[in-house]
């Protein structure tokens, strides 16, 4: 789509044409019919050239620019005098790409124009009236006509070139404020990319502590059931109906999560998340799934805080790798303590020695990733004697 444009000349170059023929034809009417007798030949070779000089003018600018002055020399010494409007024209297209290049063209237009008045000065001069002036005959006079042309032409061609500065400005501020746009929304787009890619991460995590720790609890419950039907129905029948409890339980949490990642403004309230308070609760289903689990807890949480949610599934999360992959455990110890300025979470278990691949899937990493939300640190590893410890430290000064 660029390459007519740049080999056809546009509307401007169309309009800076007409208009320059037209003072072509004007003044070479004037400079033939006058007593200067101005022959044709040099007016049609000029008129030609400049012709040529416009059409080039928007590929090769510079060059366009030098050979206006050129012309405006030749003009101003054999010619009408009409070439100066294209250095005017060169002059106002250089202050519109570029200021600082429009000044360095000034630079060459004015010591080109102060050389034509002083061509044309001469031949008025040395000559018969030209445009209304009358021959000169001594110094004084003729330095006088030289220094009145190259006013009028330094004060043209400074003109040009502060209307063209003053336009291109406005255009390049223009573009700076539309790059800049452009430059933001890709930057909120990109923000925005970042922001859902953080929260699938978030609502991926949130999914599986939810669904393994209800899985691992609702297994542990129907194996206890399965083997305790016949003996001990009355067991069996309340751990049935803990698996029904836990069940309805994860489906409500499932569709909170659900509901958040679709936005469904119609659908029922989402159940609340659980917090700090919900531990005790917590740890009571991993005692009826057959785990031996104490809780010690030593201070309290600040009301609300946005970690409470953190705590809640850390502890969530260890205590299902202690259901998944313990072995006869004795004793499992749950200590919360919270200062001013961190919280500890400790979830040790006494069982047998641990395998040698446990601790490696996705769960441990899930509660890193948590504790690095909260600039916090994780250890977590096998104790001597047999069992897993985890112990989580998280910053809470910002809370």
């Amino acid at each position: 789509m660029m390459a007519p444009s740049r080999r056809r000349p546009d509307a401007a170059d169309t309009a800076i044409l007409a208009g320059y023929l037209v003072i072509a034809a004007a003044l070479g009417y004037l400079s033939v019919e006058s007593t200067i007798a101005t022959p044709l030949w040099p007016l049609v070779l000029l008129a030609i050239a400049g012709t040529v000089v416009i059409l080039i003018s928007r590929r090769r600018p510079a060059v366009a620019l030098g050979a206006a002055i050129v012309l405006m020399l030749a003009s101003f010494a054999v010619g009408s005098g009409a070439e100066a409007a294209l250095v005017i024209a060169g002059l106002y297209r250089a202050g519109v790409r570029d200021s600082r290049g429009a000044w360095i063209a000034f630079g060459w237009a004015a010591a080109g124009g102060t050389a034509a008045a002083l061509m044309l000065a001469l031949r008025v001069r040395s000559g018969p009236p030209l445009l209304g002036l009358a021959p000169r005959a001594d110094a004084a006079a003729w330095a006088t006509d030289w220094l009145s042309i190259t006013v009028v032409v330094l004060a043209a061609s400074l003109i040009a070139t502060l209307l063209g500065i003053n336009a291109g400005h406005g255009r390049r501020q223009a573009a700076a404020l539309a790059e800049r746009a452009e430059h933001l929304r890709r930057e909120r787009d990109q923000e925005a990319s970042i922001a859902a890619a953080a929260e699938r991460e978030r609502i991926a995590r949130e999914m599986h502590d939810v669904i393994a720790h209800s899985l691992a609890v609702m297994v542990a419950l129907a194996d206890g059931a399965q083997a305790s039907v016949n003996a001990r129905p009355d067991e069996a029948h309340r751990a049935i109906g803990r698996v029904s409890e836990t069940g309805r339980r994860t489906l409500g949490e499932v569709r909170r999560l659900l509901t958040a990642v679709r936005d469904e403004r119609d659908a029922a309230p989402p159940a609340e998340a659980p917090r700090v308070e919900r531990i005790p609760a917590l740890v009571d289903e991993f005692r009826a799934a057959g785990i031996p689990v104490r809780l010690e807890q030593t201070g309290t949480l600040t009301e609300g805080a946005a970690v409470s949610l953190t705590i809640y599934r850390i502890v969530q999360e260890a205590l299902t790798n202690v259901l998944r992959h313990g072995r006869g455990v004795r004793d499992v110890l749950v200590q919360l303590v919270f200062s001013r300025s961190e919280v500890t979470i400790l979830v040790k278990d006494v069982a047998a020695p641990a395998d040698p691949a446990a601790g490696a899937g996705r769960g441990l990493v899930g509660i890193r990733e948590r504790a690095a939300f909260y600039d916090g640190s994780v250890e977590a590893g096998p104790v001597a004697g047999g069992g897993w410890r985890v112990f989580v430290r998280l910053s809470t000064e910002d809370q």
